[in-house]
């Protein structure tokens, strides 16, 4: 999926545009960007960390729209003693963006819209990220991603709207 780093809205007339527009500035200085999202909770302060480390806070609060799987603090506590202390090194910085963008997707797509791409797949849908693939598929009634390497997450939060895409809470971290 080659998207174009910002996605253009299509409208059926001008009028129509003009009317959207309208209506979809209004909305979005209401909601805070996927950057402010992330900054204000607080089931995710490692990947607040490691997004300003990674140099990607000023991309993510930018115009979009993109998709963020969010892992958890919990998450990324589950990985190997010392790795996320490793990635945050600045020799690391490639391999820590590299994490980092496997986790995002150019364009919004919602939690409806990926279990609809799910049936079309009939059992499962590959989506392209920033920085490679994942699969997506239905699990005992949960959206469960997976990485290249097997590694899994579920989706246990969807749908948290920013002015710039939609966060989607993880409870896995996604490598390249």
């Amino acid at each position: 999926m080659n998207l174009p780093k910002f996605a253009i809205a299509l409208v059926a007339s001008f009028g129509l545009m003009a009317s959207a527009q309208a209506d979809h500035h209004g909305d979005m200085k209401d909601k805070p960007t996927i950057t402010d999202i992330v900054v204000n909770s607080e089931n995710h302060t490692t990947l607040e960390t490691a997004v300003v480390e990674a140099g990607l806070a000023e991309t993510l609060a930018g115009k979009g729209p993109f998709t963020v799987f969010a892992p958890t603090d919990d998450a990324f506590a589950a990985l190997p003693e010392g790795t996320v202390e490793s990635l945050l090194k600045p020799e690391n910085l490639e391999q820590l963006q590299g994490i980092l963008t496997n986790h995002v997707v150019e364009g919004k797509v919602s939690s409806q819209k990926l279990l609809g791409l799910i049936e079309t797949g009939e059992t499962m849908y590959t989506i392209e990220t920033m920085n490679g693939d994942v699969i997506a598929r239905t699990e005992s009634g949960a959206v469960t991603l997976e990485d290249a390497q097997g590694n899994k997450a579920t989706v246990t939060a969807t749908d948290i709207e920013a002015s710039n895409g939609v966060v989607h809470v993880i409870d896995g971290v996604l490598l390249p």
